[in-house]
């Protein structure tokens, strides 16, 4: 008999029955934020409509073997694709009998894929650019910082006014230059909701001979219905003639699973520099118009579900009750005193700050959560306060009465308990130290005296990226080496406290902190 646990040949160990895998993963669970309920302000998008979680479920599972790398292989992943590549055209201003009947498109693993493919595309476009630049609003998504270090792109960002949490045009034609090849603007920015200017940035890029992506990752499965409905939604998409590309994530407000997005461009030779394709080997040419190459087709197929089974009239009914739950919770902040809403709400976002020194945003965080709510605090940035951040969906609806309540007592509890007092060490730490002089020990040996363990996954908290692709520097999560605190008030207040390049350097040690091996 073969000893298992000492056996290196069995690094698997022995096999299990498939039930007793099952009851481990649901154990595992069990430590995550509610994906469902109405009470997670960040990261999953659930509209509570019965049935839908289960018709994904099967649609994945008809498709999750079908492989993207070959379309002529599987013309049914093909077909699925072209399908949602034309439902985001239509509902984006593109298409027959529009200003851009020839919109073409690509299906992406996420935002941040999608928007890397944007600026892959324009980039490529101008091979006698030796060094090319792209021109972003400092309230653009993470993942265009994430596309430009790829893809060794230089980034222009242009600061967003304190007051409307916009770019100014004049700012963004001043930074547009030479070597610039893209001009990026968001509908809405993830922060704090807005839509930014795009047709007059539009028209400045057009003047310039540049392209302009509108990053509506977020917003573009919103947007077009709250406009149906009445909102004074501002033109951001095809119809506007500058505007060359558009992303939206099927995976947030589509409701789809994870992960699926749609990058649009306005035709096909805007898209073609997008494609990689290489010959020069003995085996198939490969040709993808996607970064990656092996794609399951599940995703795909749970998205063409969904979007089947829902339609216009769904979409439009779970954007008006989102809009409701919208309005609903902006007057709760509005009814407090000490909270401010960063501005009013034009999306599915309601974010609010403190005006009340003695009113601690990251105390408040935990107070909320203690009361079952998770929300998303985001750090100081600039001459931006610290804030915090909902992304509502349409199953926040049935609790919105809940929250106002529960929002007062979190407010008086924080007050209660004061601000955050870092300790002079760790303040002066923050404050002069480099990221160079991080290591892993002095990280490891902060981390373990603010209670942080060395595994497992992280929760809420500091998110580093956005739309949800972040890590967190927080949650009650529990892992191998030990429980992560409840309260994470005191590690956001040292991070808010550190400059930007620290704040990347410590959650970067900290999170290869939690990615261990378990032996």
């Amino acid at each position: 008999m073969i000893d298992e646990e000492r056996d290196e040949r069995a690094p698997l160990g022995p096999g299990v029955p498939a039930e007793t895998v099952l009851a481990e993963l649901r154990r595992l669970r069990k430590l995550d934020r509610p994906t469902h309920g109405g009470r997670l302000f960040a990261y999953v998008y659930d509209p509570a409509v019965p049935g839908l979680d289960e018709l994904a479920v099967a649609a994945y599972a008809e498709s999750a073997h079908v492989n993207g790398l070959d379309p002529t292989a599987f013309p049914s992943l093909l077909a699925m694709e072209n399908a949602l590549v034309g439902a985001a055209a239509r509902l984006l201003g593109g298409g027959p009998g529009s200003t851009a009947p020839d919109v073409v498109g690509s299906v992406t693993s996420g935002g941040t894929e999608s928007l890397i493919l944007a600026v892959k595309a324009a980039r490529d476009a101008h091979p006698e650019i030796a060094a090319p630049r792209i021109v972003v609003p400092a309230s653009a998504h993470a993942a265009f910082a994430k596309a430009a270090h790829y893809l060794r792109v230089a980034l222009d960002p242009v600061p967003v006014s304190a007051e409307t949490l916009r770019p100014a045009v004049a700012d963004v034609a001043a930074a547009i230059g030479p070597e610039t090849v893209l001009v990026v603007c968001s509908a809405p920015s993830y922060a704090h909701g807005v839509v930014d200017p795009v047709a007059e940035i539009a028209a400045v890029a057009a003047a310039a001979g540049v392209r302009c992506h509108v990053d509506a990752c977020f917003g573009g499965w919103t947007l077009p219905w709250l406009r149906r409905l009445g909102a004074p939604v501002p033109p951001f998409d095809f119809a506007v003639p500058g505007v060359t590309s558009i992303s939206v994530d099927l995976h947030k407000y589509a409701y789809a699973p994870k992960g699926v997005s749609v990058l649009l461009h306005r035709d096909a030779a805007l898209r073609a520099p997008q494609y990689f394709a290489f010959a020069d080997w003995p085996g198939y040419t490969m040709i993808n118009p996607v970064i990656a190459s092996t794609r399951s087709g599940g995703p795909i197929a749970a998205a063409y579900a969904t979007l089947r089974h829902l339609g216009d009239d769904g979409y439009l009914r779970l954007a008006a009750l989102t809009r409701d739950a919208v309005a609903g919770l902006a007057d709760a902040v509005r009814g407090v005193d000490g909270l401010r809403l960063m501005a009013e709400p034009e999306s599915t976002v309601v974010c609010f700050t403190s005006t009340d020194p003695e009113l601690d945003l990251f105390v408040l965080v935990d107070e909320l959560a203690a009361r079952g709510w998770h929300t998303q605090p985001q750090l100081s940035y600039a001459d931006l306060p610290a804030s915090v951040h909902l992304t509502v969906t349409a199953s926040v609806a049935p609790r919105v009465a809940e929250f106002g309540p529960d929002l007062l007592a979190a407010v008086a509890a924080a007050r209660a308990a004061g601000p955050v007092r870092l300790p002079d060490e760790l303040r002066a730490l923050a404050s002069t130290l480099t990221p160079e002089a991080l290591t892993p020990d002095l990280v490891a040996g902060l981390a373990a005296g603010l209670g942080l363990g060395a595994g497992g996954a992280a929760g809420d908290g500091a998110g580093a990226g956005a739309a949800g692709d972040g890590a967190g520097a927080g949650g009650a999560a529990t892992s191998g080496a030990g429980p992560l605190p409840e309260r994470m008030a005191l590690v956001n207040a040292l991070l808010d406290a550190a400059p930007p390049a620290l704040r990347e350097r410590l959650l970067v040690e900290f999170v290869g902190l939690l990615q261990r091996p378990t032996w």
